[in-house]
């Protein structure tokens, strides 16, 4: 078996050219393992957490709507999380999640001081970031963490940024007030109204549309069936709307074909054809059956891990 190290000088060597272009560290992860120390710890809601790590070399080349994939421990399975944040000069990113399954429960049971057994990244391509004039980004869940980079970096370049924050309580709303501070305007739902209207992140796009809003992009990150309303209630519209999608992923390079998604007439894969893709394209029901393949073998897991 191949020692890490080798397998991804070897992997690099061969690697398409968008992963050398974007810098992924994969040279240089076997002299990094120490480094991936958890430098602060946060509790967001029920269940979400928040940590900031050290990795110095993905931090220098992280981008808006790149992710990492982890591995907690020697023996436990890769999994991906988007890049929220990172500090090129501290050499640190951060990390927003949700303890869902084994993995992610497993991660947020670390503490300060302790270690990540890998971080490999920045992976995925970077979202392409203009000045495109008016923008709505939505996001749902857990999506808020994906569309943070999202809004800091448009609104850098100069648009007018409408964002869209839902969940299903008021306790769930993540990043409310950096959002806010971002945003030119910012719109809240919950499934149970208690904070903004009552409903879901689609209504108040819907209703934006209905009243003339006009927008020169829509971008979503969330949950599948927020992304495929966001996607519908603008088709109609013939609105640009991007979508970031978060399948099953296993090596995140493009080699094990488990984050396939089909989009228009095409099978893409969202770890180096993604993550983001045009929502008009996407097929929505493919991909949630694809997220529903493991569920049986997820439980036994969560059993054990409980045993």
């Amino acid at each position: 078996m191949l020692r890490t190290s080798t397998f991804l000088t070897r992997f690099i060597k061969h690697s398409p050219s968008h992963y050398k272009r974007f810098g992924v560290v994969a040279l240089r992860v076997h002299s990094m393992a120490r480094h991936f120390k958890i430098l602060g710890k946060e509790d967001l809601a029920p269940s979400v957490k928040r940590l900031v790590a050290l990795a110095p070399l993905i931090a220098e080349k992280a981008q808006a709507g790149q992710f990492v994939v982890l591995r907690v421990d020697e023996k436990g399975e890769r999994f991906p999380l988007t890049l929220v944040d990172w500090d090129r000069d501290k050499g640190t990113v951060t990390l927003i999640f949700q303890e869902v399954g084994v993995s992610t429960r497993k991660l947020g049971k670390l503490e300060v001081g302790d270690c990540i057994k890998d971080i490999v990244g920045p992976l995925g391509i970077p979202t392409g970031i203009e000045n495109l004039g008016h923008v709505v980004v939505i996001g749902g869940g857990v999506g808020a963490a994906l569309i943070y980079p999202w809004v800091r970096a448009l609104k850098k370049r100069g648009n007018h940024v409408v964002t869209i924050l839902g969940a299903r309580t008021a306790e769930l709303l993540l990043l409310e007030q950096e959002l806010r501070e971002l945003s030119d305007e910012l719109h809240i739902s919950t499934d149970d109204g208690s904070s903004g209207i009552k409903g879901f992140t689609s209504d108040i796009l819907m209703n934006l549309l209905g009243k003339g809003r006009k927008f020169d992009l829509v971008m979503a990150a969330g949950p599948v069936p927020m992304m495929r309303a966001v996607a519908e209630a603008t088709r109609p519209h013939r609105m640009k709307t991007i979508v970031s999608l978060n399948p099953i992923m296993v090596d995140g390079t493009g080699m094990c074909g488990g984050c396939r998604v089909a989009v228009g007439s095409e099978i893409k894969f969202a770890c180096v054809d993604g993550p983001e893709f045009d929502a008009h394209q996407v097929d929505f029901k493919e991909l949630m059956n694809r997220l529903r393949t493991y569920q049986e073998e997820e439980a036994r897991a969560t059993q054990l891990l409980d045993s």
